[in-house]
């Protein structure tokens, strides 16, 4: 699994629950590759694992043989949205298969004699889970129930547009109704991690089915893969959310410069992170009508990821010892990458800190550990990167203050990745301190971080939940869109 199982937003938890978790922690020694009779075990192979309160989560292998001869695989988890997880080592011999997945876990497993099935185990995070291979021919079709059926009634067009002085281009889907325009218009924007245009997790396409809705609704919509995604050029690795921001004011310049949209009426619809870009494009570019603020930090991140990590781990049933000790650690990480400007040497003083608890973890807590050197040196260059730097100390009340045009900032009650409270009263706190005299914020009941209708909250439901949006939170920023678009008479 990579970042998408934190969604929208970055979430270090070395002590995690399995659920959550990604990452290898077995210690036993990955035998000589060898392989025998290949073709034995080529093909698609779908089996599910049963983790947390009996949520299951389909994994599919595809083994094949590449154009040297060579086998290759890959893994999807096919509930998580997540696909072609790279197999680091795949090892068969006599019926017997060990394939090791980048940074994620072992299975192993023996070749019934019909050659239709592997029954064997998955091991990943200290747990050993049964698991079940069967082949298949056919990759599922992967569809939740709000995903839009085409023919669509309104227009769909691919366009590609550029950030001039960035020097990259953007590529998205604009989504048009049928009458005859101009049209109000919303640019949405992803949470953080490299996302496509869809917003698409664990399954889910949250931005494909609100802008289906919102275009339904009479809203011309823009939805746009992140900078390094898909369509779109430029590289992700050494930006910022300022650098986002730029990206979103590209995309208003783009939806001005269409006969089909109305100048004066172009609004952005942030998501999580995208709650953080949304208020900086508006107070630079005055072509911003209104902002929509969908699960928009009020805090800063260093706060944010605090109490996230928290929320999270006792809706997953961590012990509060170990929740504790998570906490002190990342503090001292909070602290190392805040008073150390050189990369390098923050780098080695937190692995110094991981490592140094790691070590002195009890027997009880090794099963919530995530841990190995690999995934360690993946996540500290993330700690180290300007994103992570900016995210931690950025504290988006000084920018809110500067918003003139009207906002609405909508929460989940059971959001717990940027938790509702304080978030939504920092918002409205700082739009009233700036003066803003058309704001909403609004708390939506049993809504979680994505917006869907959940049980806890936690982030180990997400894939579970076959809704990808609420009607009601679809609704809300509809009714409250044309409101604030509608042309005076």
């Amino acid at each position: 699994m990579n970042h998408k199982i934190l969604v929208c937003f970055f979430l270090l938890i070395v002590i995690v629950t399995a659920a959550g978790s990604g990452c290898i922690s077995e210690s036993d020694n990955m035998p000589e590759e060898e392989i025998e009779n290949i073709e034995e075990i080529e093909g698609l192979w779908l089996g599910s694992l049963e983790v947390q309160g009996g949520q299951e989560l389909r994994i599919l292998f595809n083994i094949s043989t590449g154009p040297e001869g060579s086998p290759t695989a890959t893994m999807d988890s096919l509930d998580q949205g997540v696909s072609g997880i790279p197999v680091e080592k795949l090892t068969y011999k006599d019926g017997n298969l060990r394939l090791e997945v980048t940074s994620t876990g072992v299975f192993e497993g023996v070749l019934k004699e019909d050659g239709t099935a592997l029954e064997g185990e998955w091991k990943q995070s200290g747990l050993v889970l049964p698991l079940v291979l069967t082949r298949i021919e056919e990759k599922p079709e992967m569809r939740r129930e709000q995903d839009p059926v085409k023919p669509y009634p309104y227009d769909e067009e691919e366009v590609v547009y550029e950030n001039k002085e960035a020097g990259i281009q953007l590529a998205g889907t604009l989504t048009t109704p049928k009458t005859e325009g101009p049209f109000p218009a919303v640019l949405l924007i992803t949470g953080s991690g490299k996302q496509d245009r869809n917003e698409e997790v664990f399954g889910h396409r949250p931005f494909l089915v609100l802008s289906d809705y919102l275009t339904r609704q009479g809203i011309a919509v823009l939805r746009v893969d992140d900078r390094g995604v898909g369509g779109s050029t430029g590289n992700f690795s050494n930006v910022t959310t300022e650098d986002f921001a730029e990206d979103a004011v590209a995309g208003v310049e783009y939806l001005k410069s269409r006969e089909d949209i109305d100048p004066e009426r172009i609004g952005l619809v942030g998501h999580s992170e995208g709650g953080l870009i949304a208020p900086i494009a508006a107070v630079r570019s005055p072509d911003v009508a209104f902002i929509v603020l969908m699960a928009g930090p009020g805090v800063t991140g260093e706060e944010i990821v605090l109490a996230q990590s928290r929320l999270v781990a006792e809706a997953d049933g961590v012990p509060e010892e170990t929740i504790t000790k998570n906490e002190a650690l990342l503090k001292d990480i909070f602290t190392v990458i805040k008073e150390e400007e050189n990369d390098t040497i923050a780098g080695e003083e937190i692995h110094g800190l991981i490592t140094d608890m790691v070590e002195n973890l009890s027997e009880e807590e090794k099963q919530y550990s995530s841990y190995t050197e690999e995934s360690l040196d993946t996540e500290i260059k993330l700690l180290v990167s300007p994103w992570t730097r900016y995210f931690l100390s950025y504290d988006p009340k000084t920018t809110l203050m500067e918003v003139e045009c009207p906002v609405l900032a909508i929460n989940g009650e059971k959001d717990l990745q940027v938790p509702p409270e304080e978030n939504l009263r920092a918002i409205e706190e700082a739009l009233e301190a700036g003066g803003n005299e058309d704001y909403t914020v609004k708390e939506l009941p049993e809504l979680n971080h994505l917006f869907q209708t959940a049980q806890t909250g936690s982030p180990s439901e997400y894939a579970a939940i076959e809704e990808t949006m609420s009607p009601d939170a679809m609704e809300l920023i509809g009714d409250w869109v044309l409101e604030h678009t509608q042309m005076e008479e």
